[in-house]
């Protein structure tokens, strides 16, 4: 990394009261608590149950593994800001928290492709379900989804590491996200910035391409099914992930691809919190409601608890 004048960036984070801000870490932390439970819970579902040993779980452990690391990048950060003094992060840990920032959201794109192309090959293709998505093809198109991940943004993510960054040092967000990053550099950007813009539709268009045709599909199947009830049953096994896919692509659509130019970084924030810190709470329980069989393994789980509290009891 180049040398720069700038050691420290300050993140403005919430202009609030003292008071308003301690209400806001509450409720934050809340959020944030929730969410690791709430996700750690879903992956401990699908390992501990065999018969949740398959694609469509397998991917959504790996997904909620992937929403922990999404809220672990920023949120500790935002929360240690609410109550502290001194909002700083140094150049350095800004750049670092950018590209793992930047890594987790990418993945999800790709992720919930897979996990769309999983929906409509069940749908769709059932008759050759297991033998085009086992297990092992699984694992390796979460693989897939990391490594593209961090080759398609190799070259924002070695070029943003070589900026200068010679003042100001304040960035009106409370995170290290790309646009106001870019701001604070004294060194021409204009080259990175279309790359960054390039790559954010292509990325962002390309999967959400990739999910509506797969839906489009879908739906045309699913309107063939002579019974209402076969028509439901299908509806309810993509249901969750369509809810998912929603609100995502709604919240990064519009801070993302909107024009960027003269747009104030604070009219980002109330929507940023909404994608960092409320939709990885919310990703868990929308599965956790709309699918029968991780609420019966959760059901099953907290009677082995009991039972297992009960039988401790005894031996007291």
């Amino acid at each position: 990394m180049n040398h720069s004048s700038v050691t420290e960036i300050i993140l403005l984070g919430f202009s609030l009261r003292h008071d308003n801000r301690i209400c806001l870490f509450v409720i934050f932390l809340l959020i944030y608590i929730s969410t690791i439970l709430a996700n750690v819970f879903i992956i401990i579902m699908v390992y501990s149950n065999n018969h949740l040993h398959n694609p469509m779980f397998i991917l959504l452990g790996n997904f909620s593994f992937l929403e922990i690391c999404y809220s672990a990048v920023t949120v500790p950060k935002m929360l240690s800001d609410l109550i502290g003094q001194n909002p700083t992060i140094s150049v350095a840990g800004c750049i670092i928290q950018y590209h793992f920032f930047s890594l987790c959201a990418a993945t999800e794109h790709f992720l919930l492709v897979i996990m769309a192309y999983d929906r409509h090959l069940a749908i769709c293709n059932p008759l050759h379900y297991e033998r085009i998505m086992n297990n092992k093809t699984c694992i390796q198109l979460v693989c897939i989804c990391w490594v593209t991940s961090a080759m398609s943004l190799s070259i924002p993510a070695f070029s943003v590491s070589r900026l200068i960054f010679c003042g100001p040092n304040i960035i009106d967000h409370f995170f290290c996200e790309f646009n106001p990053l870019l701001q604070l550099s004294c060194t021409d950007t204009s080259t990175l910035q279309t790359i960054f813009t390039f790559l954010s539709w292509v990325i962002i268009l390309g999967c959400l391409i990739c999910i509506s045709v797969s839906y489009i599909q879908i739906i045309f199947t699913v309107i063939r099914i002579p019974s209402s009830l076969g028509k439901r049953k299908a509806f309810s096994t993509c249901a969750s992930h369509l809810a998912v896919v929603g609100i995502f692509y709604g919240t990064v659509i519009f801070i993302y691809l909107r024009p960027t130019v003269e747009i104030p970084f604070h009219q980002n924030k109330v929507v940023s919190v909404f994608y960092i810190v409320v939709t990885p709470m919310l990703n868990p329980i929308i599965y956790s409601f709309r699918n029968e069989s991780l609420r019966k393994a959760a059901i099953n789980c907290m009677k082995t608890v009991r039972m297992y509290t009960f039988m401790r009891k005894l031996d007291i």
